[in-house]
């Protein structure tokens, strides 16, 4: 009897866990920059970011993470998509000096993007 008990509350919990996972919001993201972008102050250098960004509406403010640490932040919008999108999309505008601005990150399979305000054009 004792057995079944147990059985019967595995199978609860394994059937309740993946619905507590879908319920999470989730504000992060995995993304590999491919060249040099400048995001707000901070020169990002080629590589895998997490995104973590915090707001409530459309207006967030993401963080840029390597190894654990920040390594800069800035405003974005956040803004819905079709979805259609196979592979993350970086955009990217040009100012005057050459330097490439991050514009845009749409992210593979998500109706997510954040678009980012640029300034120093």
């Amino acid at each position: 009897m004792k057995y079944a008990a147990y059985l019967m509350l595995l199978s609860t919990l394994t059937l309740l866990f993946p619905l507590c996972a879908l319920a999470q919001d989730r504000n992060e993201h995995s993304v590999d920059i491919p060249v040099n972008v400048q995001v707000g102050a901070t020169q990002l250098k080629p590589g895998n970011y997490k995104l973590e960004w915090q707001g409530t509406g459309s207006t967030v403010q993401v963080s840029f993470l390597r190894q654990g640490k920040t390594i800069a932040t800035a405003p974005a919008t956040l803004k819905k998509n079709d979805g259609q999108v196979n592979q993350d999309d970086i955009v990217t505008d040009r100012a005057n000096d050459n330097t490439r601005i991050l514009r845009e990150i749409d992210f593979a399979h998500q109706k997510e993007a954040l678009m980012f305000r640029s300034s120093g054009m």
